[in-house]
């Protein structure tokens, strides 16, 4: 069967194919290829279907763990420290996407150094050591960062995270794929060694293979990933969440001098279909991310200059704050509509939410204009080629197709779709998607217990500026001040921040 990214991709399903000697290859689902001749490296992403989502109950974190034991520790052949020193000269490394849904162990080298780097990576995948100092030293590091990192020096990743925990609280989505503290603690070699037999088996490896490489590349891998342990894992349930009715405020209390905010909602919606990418266009108008020409960027950003911008998404973005393009293999059964509001000044907050609801609110109703449209679709169409400029992105974006059932190429149906779609096809896919008035929404900031009072008792929200700013921007603000959130006491919670990822 073949199908196409960028003309390149070939698609080879494969069964048990008897080999010399009369041995068998273990099934494979499938292999993914992306030969590129005149690229003289050689791209592998391997994907296992499994994530956060398959963590048991109180071991939360264990498929991060896993990866990490597979990518950052010893072999059975080397120490983690050995294997450092044998990739540098190499200049190549291996490593793991972890996510909700997916896991992808990812590695690079150049072919002229393949004959040395390929065994260090189906050692990684095949034979992995799972020493307790290794597990002792990752555990330490995943406590690092939920402890420490997460909840103190990420204020805007920090409020993704509670949204996120919120929204799909009671779900195998809840929490992030980190963890919580007490369960990465919680969490033994035994409890390793029997997660990486359940899920990463012969029948639940996808193998991506792109660039410069040879015949006998295709065969080793899948001869030697037919070595994994035999056995189909059960498929976790969808989440299967709806938004709850009405606005509910998180606000988590944390001494900061500035105050991040995120807000959001389930949608049902993932790439492919054409509403999908009629919603893609509707979002790149409201919020695309890093892009200051998007409208609530304008509106908060460059207008009033609140803070450093104001993004929307329509797909899980992990690590956003690190990106330009969108993240590669962090797909996920159900999505969430994220309004994401960079830190303003604390004097600002409420002001910056009424301006952020309010121009939603604006766009639900309204949709695009014409002139919107017309100038978005025509942005996208070109912005698009940017997102895979390189054979390990495309191969990504050949795994994320798989994973959606994408017919055909994502990336070439998003190009033509920005011919086809109509101004109609995009207002009705806002009007059908998303809605204003339910909403979880999360502010990271100080002075909580104040801040419930103003927002409860809807109370005005004046601002002021160092500079000039033009009449209609200060005519604007009247409105803005006043902008209704018609929220109750009962609709908002404060959580200390030292309480977090502690469940």
């Amino acid at each position: 069967m073949k199908t196409s990214l960028a003309g390149m991709i070939v698609i080879l399903l494969i069964g048990q194919i008897p080999l010399l000697g009369g041995e068998q290859k273990v099934s494979m689902s499938n292999v993914i290829l992306l030969p590129v001749k005149n690229d003289p490296t050689v791209s592998f992403r391997i994907w296992f279907k499994v994530g956060s989502q398959n963590d048991p109950e109180g071991k939360e974190g264990l498929s991060a763990i896993t990866a990490s034991m597979l990518t950052e520790a010893s072999t059975a052949s080397n120490s983690y420290g050995e294997i450092i020193d044998k990739l540098y000269p190499l200049a190549a490394s291996y490593s793991a996407v972890n996510g909700v849904e997916m896991t992808v162990i990812v590695g690079r080298v150049h072919k002229d150094n393949l004959k040395e780097y390929y065994p260090l990576l189906m050692d990684a995948i095949l034979k992995p050591a799972f020493k307790q100092e290794d597990l002792d030293r990752i555990k330490s590091q995943t406590l690092n960062y939920l402890e420490n990192t997460l909840r103190y020096a990420s204020d805007e990743e920090l409020g993704k995270a509670v949204l996120y925990n919120t929204v799909f609280r009671g779900t195998p989505y809840g929490h992030v794929p980190g963890g919580t503290i007490p369960g990465v603690k919680s969490i033994t070699i035994a409890d390793v060694k029997e997660f990486y037999r359940k899920f990463y088996t012969a029948e639940n490896v996808v193998a991506g293979l792109g660039g410069g490489y040879e015949q006998s590349l295709i065969e080793s891998l899948e001869g030697d990933l037919g070595r994994l342990p035999s056995g189909v894992p059960g498929t976790a349930p969808e989440p299967g969440i709806h938004s709850r009715a009405g606005f509910h405020v998180t606000i988590v209390e944390k001494e900061a001098a500035s105050t991040a905010m995120s807000m959001g909602f389930p949608i049902d919606i993932v790439r492919g279909t054409k509403d999908w990418y009629a919603l893609a266009i509707a979002n790149s108008w409201l919020g695309e991310h890093r892009n200051s020409s998007s409208h609530l960027y304008q509106v908060i950003r460059e207008e009033r200059g609140l803070n450093y911008g104001d993004y929307s998404y329509i797909e899980n973005y992990p690590n956003a704050g690190r990106l330009q393009i969108p993240p590669l293999n962090a797909s996920r059964r159900q999505q969430l509509f994220e309004i994401w509001i960079r830190p303003v000044p604390n004097a600002n907050r409420h002001f910056a939410l009424r301006a952020a609801l309010r121009e939603y609110k604006k766009f639900v109703d309204g949709g695009l204009t014409q002139q919107q449209f017309d100038l978005t679709r025509n942005f996208l169409k070109k912005y698009i080629l940017n997102y895979a400029p390189t054979t390990m992105q495309r191969l990504g974006y050949a795994l994320d197709d798989r994973f959606y059932g994408v017919n055909g190429s994502h990336l070439a149906i998003f190009r033509d779709m920005m011919d086809t779609l109509t101004l109609q096809d995009v207002n009705n896919a806002v009007k059908k998607h998303l809605q204003y008035g339910t909403m979880d929404i999360v502010i990271v900031t100080s002075g909580a217990a104040f801040l419930k009072e103003e927002l409860s008792k809807d109370m005005p929200s004046p601002i002021t500026y160092k500079t000039p700013k033009p009449e209609h921007v200060l005519a604007e603000d009247k409105e803005i001040g006043t902008f209704p959130l018609n929220l109750k006491p009962e609709d908002i919670s404060i959580v200390p921040v030292a309480e977090l990822l502690e469940r």
